[in-house]
């Protein structure tokens, strides 16, 4: 067996793990050795500290050695009670359990025994206690000296297994996996940062000497911390490098811009492009003139005109003899950019339109819902569309392209990048179509950076001039009437009003507010106005007909979910309420408040929340209140929930970062994709680096097979 190769190591042949603590394990995603290295504590606990009896605090968690001088289960009227009774030189003490009576075939008298727990007064005054605590009993078996009298990793865990037998299961699997690690970064790089050893780093972080720094590594800023930080940096830049690279070398279209149609819809417009557009739009238009694929991320808050950016890129493949296409994450969202982009290009007559989603279909020459997606397919197969707008449907095997030059993607969190390859696989055989990446999400520079490392970045950092922000208050249960009197100054003055709430259906396991409920008590508190509800269990032609109700003002109160979250685009609605504001994440707030402030009148967002709140959920509403720029939304969105849950690395279609938190390790990054690119430049093939080569394979396996493009 290769001393390097951790995945020949069969995770079932390690001591203590069958049938059951495996399906315990594939409960945590740990399917395999290679699993469980990377499956790290989440917190520590410093047990290394070992009290003798007389030095016990009261009111402290403390660590004890002491000899088992008594066993006994004594009953009350409520409960057994097992009691042990320890002593060591300078005193007694005991140990209780309620009704774990099974205890006394573990214990026996003479046993040295380790515990860990809240120290409490005892029975007799001068006796210290503990319950139900932690406990090792001493031997000279390695296994069995985990829990206690030294620092103590604690994992998460699941239902049906405890702390303590999974870190017992976790000692076993590092144990067996150390001497099998070898190390797959060049030597070279590790002396130049100063890196410990990966043999060091992965026993520091499971279980780590009594003589490390132990608040450094609760803070996750360990030497061992910093050293895997920059593995997965490295390997995903390694991969994001070659992914560029292997893109570079692929054929594009080289566009013909600036013909005409461009030119065109600008000088129709009824508005003037900001700064920001324009120089947004040049950077698309450099890139579409080279003869490689463009890759390029436009990036840019909530109604900051990122579709008419994209509208005239198309208009620049469309000129040079091309189709385009627009692939959305939602039906709804997909029917509204239908409906804008035809609205936009109604003086257009040669330019075709169409609709396809996996439940409708509009043909461009009928301009009416097809009965059969089919005859949209023959539409766009042969020729007769120029723009083709629809969902992940677009991707499927029975849709086929004429000529497929550019390909733009709205919301690319929302699609893997399997999803986006298969989209661009489309085009014109050994030809790659361009393309184009919008997302309202705001991502911090280093993020993105990380993120989107195979791209190209522009940020369009402007909004349109005579957009007012949207004010944002925020109301306590115990404050509803404010909420009612401001719905009613709204509906007064002609204004209309989302109300989204988290569910659809009232649910006996979340006390949620819902959206089905929610309509009727609007209908009863506010018997003058126009109540409609919009959800995604409705049929998208349903959803349809109630959005267009609410545009033509024939309805004033729109109750809905998070459907609305994303492209809906009414300008007369001027307040959004959010029911349970405290259960949303920043992002989907910040979304969700984009939905208003995109008319002439000032807007308002008010955020309800109800206790109990967490710590993090009150953070949020400080945010959400202080801020309506989407870029310091997404600093403290970072820097409140970490990389990890922020980069939703699952979406994306990236590999998962283990232990980077951008926030610690953004000098990291940079050095990182330095070296990646430096590497990959001397020895493009990691010929003389056959062991890197393995864990990059390693890395993103499952993701994508960086190794076969190298």
């Amino acid at each position: 067996m290769p001393k390097n190769d951790l995945s020949d190591i069969d995770i079932t042949s390690i001591k203590g793990i069958g049938a059951h603590m495996t399906k315990m394990l594939l409960k945590l995603g740990i399917k395999s050795v290679i699993d469980a290295v990377y499956y790290l504590p989440y917190r520590y606990e410093d047990r290394s500290n070992l009290k003798k009896i007389e030095g016990l605090i009261c009111g402290e968690t403390e660590t004890v050695c002491g000899t088992i001088i008594s066993a006994e289960t004594t009953q009350t009227h409520r409960f057994k009670i097992f009691v042990l009774t320890l002593r060591d030189d300078t005193g007694m003490f005991q140990a209780k359990w309620f009704n774990q009576a099974y205890l006394s075939k573990t214990f026996h008298k003479g046993q040295s025994v380790i515990f860990n727990g809240l120290i409490k007064h005892g029975v007799n005054a001068n006796c210290f206690e503990m319950q139900n605590p932690e406990y090792e009993i001493i031997t000279d078996d390695l296994e069995d000296n985990v829990h206690t009298n030294r620092i103590v990793p604690v994992y998460k865990t699941t239902a049906g297994l405890t702390v303590k037998t999974l870190r017992k299961t976790m000692f076993n699997i590092i144990n067996t996996a150390l001497p099998f690690l070898e190390e797959q970064i060049p030597p070279q790089i590790i002396k130049k940062y100063g890196l410990i050893g990966i043999h060091d780093c992965i026993k520091t972080l499971h279980f780590p000497d009594t003589d490390v720094d132990i608040e450094s590594l609760i803070r996750g800023e360990s030497p061992a911390h910093i050293r895997l930080a920059f593995n997965e940096l490295f390997f995903l830049e390694l991969g994001l490098v070659t992914l560029r690279r292997d893109k570079e070398r692929d054929i594009g279209i080289a566009f013909n811009i600036d013909q005409g149609l461009k030119t065109t819809l600008i000088k129709n417009l009824p508005f003037k492009l900001t700064f920001a557009q324009s120089r947004v739009l040049k950077d698309i238009s450099n890139d579409m003139k080279k003869p490689t694929p463009m890759n390029r991320l436009i990036q840019g808050d909530v109604g900051s005109g990122k579709t008419i950016v994209a509208l005239l890129a198309m208009l620049d493949a469309i000129d040079s003899g091309y189709q385009a296409v627009v692939m959305a994450p939602t039906e709804i969202l997909a029917i509204q950019h239908y409906i804008n982009i035809s609205k936009l290009l109604k003086d257009f007559d040669k330019i075709g339109v169409c609709l396809l989603t996996g439940k409708k279909a509009i043909s461009c020459r009928t301009l009416t819902e097809s009965d059969s997606c089919d005859d949209v397919r023959k539409e766009i197969k042969n020729g007769l569309v120029s723009i083709i707008i629809g969902t992940h449907s677009l991707i499927q095997e029975s849709v086929g392209f004429d000529r497929l030059g550019l390909i733009v993607i709205d919301e690319q969190h929302r699609f893997g990048v399997m999803q986006r390859a298969k989209l661009q696989k489309k085009g014109i055989k050994g030809v790659f179509p361009d393309i184009l990446i919008m997302t309202a999400t705001p991502i911090p520079r280093t993020l993105a950076l990380t993120l989107y490392g195979d791209m190209n970045y522009s940020v369009i950092d402007e909004l349109p001039p005579g957009r007012k922000p949207v004010r944002t208050l925020l109301y306590y249960e115990s404050h509803k009437q404010g909420v009612y009197d401001q719905i009613s100054r709204e509906l007064n003055s002609g204004g209309r009003i989302y109300v989204v709430y988290p569910l659809v259906e009232d649910s006996e396991t979340m006390d949620l507010h819902s959206a089905i409920k929610g309509k009727e008590a609007f209908i009863l508190k506010f018997k003058e106005a126009r109540v409609g509800l919009i959800h995604g269990r409705m049929k998208v032609s349903e959803k349809q007909a109630v959005m267009n109700e609410f545009k033509d003002g024939l309805i004033d109160i729109l109750v809905c979910t998070t459907v609305i979250e994303v492209g809906i685009d009414v300008p007369e609605a001027t307040l959004m309420l959010i029911i349970h504001a405290e259960r949303f994440g920043l992002s989907q707030l910040h979304q969700l408040r984009g939905r208003v402030g995109r008319g002439k009148r000032e807007s308002l967002c008010i955020l309800l929340a109800y206790y109990p709140m967490s710590e993090e959920a009150k953070q949020r509403m400080a945010v959400m209140v202080k801020t309506s720029n989407g870029f310091e939304i997404a600093e403290e969105d970072l820097k409140i929930r970490g990389p990890g849950e922020f980069l939703g690395t699952k979406q994306s279609g990236l590999p998962d970062l283990k232990v980077t938190d951008i926030n610690k390790h953004a000098s990291l990054l940079q050095a990182a994709k330095d070296e990646a690119e430096q590497l990959l430049c001397e020895d493009p093939q990691l010929t003389k680096y056959p062991l890197l080569k393995k864990g990059l394979n390693d890395f993103w396996h499952g993701k994508i097979e960086i190794v076969k493009t190298l």
